[in-house]
This record gives C-alpha cells, structure tokens and sequence, in this order.
C-alpha cells in the first residue's frame, strides 16, 4: 500500500521514530510526519480473467493435427490428442507444443 504526503504529494515511506522508537511514516522531502498507532494493510481481491483459446476455439481443435499419447494423470482412457506447435520464446529456443485430449 502507497501513501503519499498531503503536503507535497511524495511517497510516504515508514522509518521508526527516535524518541519511541515506534514505526511512522515520514516524507524525505518535507517535515511531514504520521505516527503510526494502529496496524495499517490493505488487501484486494482480484477476479481472475477468462482464458482465451488462442488455437483458435473448439472447432480448430478439431482440425488439429493428432498423435497417439497416453494421458499423464492416467485420469482417462484417451489415446489420442489434438496438437500444435508455436515458436513463443527465441528462435534458438525449442518450440513449445500445447496438447488437448482427444476421443478417439
């Protein structure tokens, strides 16, 4: 949590007092000062944004091309899935392949 000055508008930043030796918050550029009395802490909550298919959606999926791959987790009897391949990082870096389960 940022807190500015009121006086001149600086960051606040939190140092400790020499004569209670209690945290406060103080701006380097003026004289202002705030003792600290009472815990200070802000807490959001943010929605998580929806993915997006960046292959394209489900109907490109089924124009994939597929392979024969058994499931990782074992979860399910799928022996097949639909594949694609994008360059995301460097080009001397290997492709990175996204795979999705596919019912034979």
């Amino acid at each position: 949590m940022l807190l500015f000055c009121p006086q001149c508008s600086n960051i606040l930043t939190v140092s400790a007092s020499p004569e209670n030796g209690r945290n406060r918050l103080e701006c380097r550029t003026c004289p202002y000062q705030h003792a600290i009395e009472e815990p200070m802490y802000s807490r959001r909550y943010f929605k998580k944004k929806e993915r997006k298919d960046v292959f394209g959606g489900p109907e490109a999926w089924a124009n994939a091309d597929k392979t024969a791959v058994q499931c990782p987790t074992g979860t399910c009897e799928g022996k097949e899935a639909a594949f694609y391949q994008v360059q995301i990082r460097s080009a001397d870096e290997p492709m990175t392949s996204f795979y999705k389960g596919h019912s034979a």
